[in-house]
């Protein structure tokens, strides 16, 4: 596993601005928990404010949090939000991840 920063997309970045700016929070974290189809699944809160051990991403109006814990297993991937037929999602490209679901919520290392 890597421990390298996460990016966000400019797709992701437009769609979480969007959504900051109708609703009352100030951020969108994004965190890995167990569980999951395939061991691992990931999660967004729109939450107020950082931990101190967050990782901080700004990208125009967009301001994602990612806690260390998480980091370990997101390290490399890049934040992307797809809309196309099948619907509109946020989608982690993860580096790490050695399977993943259908669904594309959940992975393993």
């Amino acid at each position: 596993m890597t421990l390298e920063t996460v990016t966000l997309s400019d797709a992701a970045a437009k769609r979480i601005a969007t959504i900051l700016r109708s609703d009352s929070h100030n951020a969108m974290r994004v965190s890995v928990e167990g569980g999951g189809c395939s061991g691992f699944s990931y999660k967004f809160d729109l939450v107020d404010s950082a931990n101190d051990d967050d990782l901080v991403l700004e990208k125009n109006d967009a301001k994602v949090l990612i806690d260390s814990l998480s980091l370990v297993y997101m390290g490399g991937s890049e934040i992307d939000f797809v809309d196309n037929l099948l619907g509109q999602s946020f989608q982690i490209k993860n580096p790490n991840a050695v399977a993943s679901c259908g669904c594309g919520t959940s992975f393993s290392i």
